[in-house]
C-alpha cells in the first residue's frame, strides 16, 4: 500500500488541513453568510465554495511558490491581506448587512466565491501548509498522498455545509441570525489572529 500512497504522509496532510480548514467550524459561518438564501441556493453556494477552495489550493500547490516569487509577495503579506478581508466580512456579519437581500439573486454566487471559497476555506494557512507538503514530496506515493488528503478534506467540508440546511431548519430564521452574530465574532477573532501572525512574521523577517 505504501508503494501506491504514503499512508504517513496521507494522515499528516489530512489531519493538518482538517484542523486548519475546520469543517465543523465552517457551519455557523456558512449559515451566517447564507442566512438570506433558500435551501437550494445554499446547496449551490456550498458546491461553488468547495470548487473555488479546491481550485485555489491545487493552483497554489502547483504554481504558488513561482507566482509569489514573480510578484515579490511574501507569505506574511498574503496572510495579512486574507485577515483584512475576513475582518471586513466579520463586521458585515456583526452588523447584519449579510442578511440584507440584494437584487438579481447574485448574492449567493458572490458569497460562495469570496469570502467563503477564499480566504475562509482556502486561506493563507491551508495554502502555506499545502505548499510545504508539496516541497517535501519526493516519490510518486507522496504526491498521491497529498492529492488524496486534499480531496478528503474538501469532501468533509462539503458534507458539513451540505447538512447546514438541516441545522437551518432546526434553528429557524431567528436562530440563524443569532448564529451569524456569533460567527461574526469568531470570524473577527480569526482575522485578527491572521494579521497578528503576519505582523510577527514581518518582524522576525526584519
Amino acid at each position: 500500500m505504501n508503494d501506491v500512497v504514503d499512508l504517513r504522509m496521507l494522515a499528516e496532510v489530512f489531519v493538518t488541513l482538517f484542523v486548519i480548514m475546520d469543517p465543523p467550524g465552517t457551519v455557523p459561518i456558512f449559515l451566517g453568510l447564507t442566512g438570506a438564501m433558500t435551501g437550494k441556493q445554499r446547496s449551490r453556494a456550498a458546491r461553488q465554495a468547495i470548487l473555488v477552495a479546491f481550485g485555489v489550493i491545487v493552483s497554489f500547490a502547483l504554481f504558488g511558490q513561482q507566482l509569489l516569487s514573480y510578484m515579490h509577495v511574501s507569505l506574511p503579506a498574503l496572510q495579512a491581506s486574507g485577515g483584512l478581508l475576513l475582518l471586513l466580512v466579520a463586521m458585515e456579519l456583526l452588523t447584519g448587512k449579510m442578511e440584507e437581500p440584494e437584487p438579481s439573486g447574485t448574492k449567493g454566487v458572490n458569497v460562495a466565491l469570496v469570502p467563503l471559497g477564499t480566504p475562509l476555506l482556502a486561506g493563507p494557512g491551508a495554502i502555506v501548509a499545502t505548499m510545504v507538503f508539496v516541497q517535501r514530496a519526493e516519490a510518486t506515493s507522496d504526491w498521491v498522498a497529498i492529492a488524496v488528503g486534499v480531496i478528503a478534506v474538501h469532501l468533509c467540508l462539503w458534507l458539513s455545509m451540505r447538512f447546514a440546511n438541516v441545522i437551518h431548519r432546526v434553528l429557524k430564521d431567528s436562530g440563524t441570525i443569532l448564529v451569524s452574530r456569533i460567527a461574526g465574532l469568531l470570524l473577527a477573532a480569526i482575522a485578527v489572529q491572521l494579521m497578528a501572525d503576519a505582523v510577527r512574521a514581518f518582524i522576525l523577517e526584519g
